[in-house]
């Protein structure tokens, strides 16, 4: 049975990118588009994690989470424009999992979704992913490519993930642009291009796998 999202969001581009691409990669969500509805829904409905915003009207994040903790130890996950240490701690203090400050990459919502989920089953964050000789350990956020160690920078390491994750499926830029540097990033596809490259170099041999589709976009093969 797949996993169960509730995604607290004021603004509806966020919520419906964010149903979409869990839902691509097997997980259901209900939308909520305030604090109340959201009380609403957890009501009459179990959840195996809850992505929450802290600035809405009526009813913020905040106190959300409050009334959460009241009654259930459901993991939370805040999503905030708030990255003040201040707010940080507010947050963690009310109980809340972890943090994602916009504008966040996909990928590195879903991972942090699933290892908060994980980690509330007492099942650790054990996974590895692997693509030909290239390995990702999720907890560790290492990469190693035929059992040598690679060193990324965090944005490699997010794209590569991206990349693994929809292996054998062509992304555009612009795909890569929303997963990886967040649906508000405001600088151009040459960053795509230019973060490609950087990658390619650190895997060596093995940045033979993330193939350019002309006119398209990118392309990772491995099984």
């Amino acid at each position: 049975m797949a996993d169960r999202i509730l995604v607290v969001e004021d603004e509806d581009r966020i919520r419906n990118i964010v149903l979409d691409y869990f839902a691509v990669h097997g997980l259901d969500c209900d939308l909520a588009r305030d604090g109340e509805e959201a009380l609403d829904l957890l009501r009459d409905n179990d959840y195996d994690a809850i992505l929450l915003d802290v600035l809405m009207p009526n009813l913020d994040g905040f106190a959300v989470c409050r009334a959460v903790r009241a009654r259930s130890r459901v993991p939370i996950l805040f999503l905030t424009a708030l990255g003040s240490e201040e707010d940080v701690l507010r947050g963690y203090a009310l109980g809340a999992d972890d943090y994602v400050t916009k504008p966040f990459s996909l990928a590195v919502l879903l991972a942090k979704t699933r290892a908060v989920i994980r980690r509330s089953r007492g099942e650790g964050d054990s996974e590895t992913l692997r693509c030909g000789v290239i390995a990702l350990d999720l907890a560790g956020r290492t990469c190693t490519v035929a059992g040598k160690p690679v060193s990324l920078t965090r944005r490699e390491y997010d794209l590569l993930l991206c990349l693994i994750r929809n292996k054998g499926q062509v992304l555009s830029r612009d795909q890569l642009l929303d997963k990886v540097w967040g649906i508000d990033f405001e600088g151009g596809e040459r960053a795509v291009d230019v973060r490609i490259k950087s990658l390619r170099s650190a895997l060596g041999s093995a940045g033979k796998q993330i193939k350019t589709v002309f006119k398209a976009g990118y392309r990772m093969e491995g099984e």
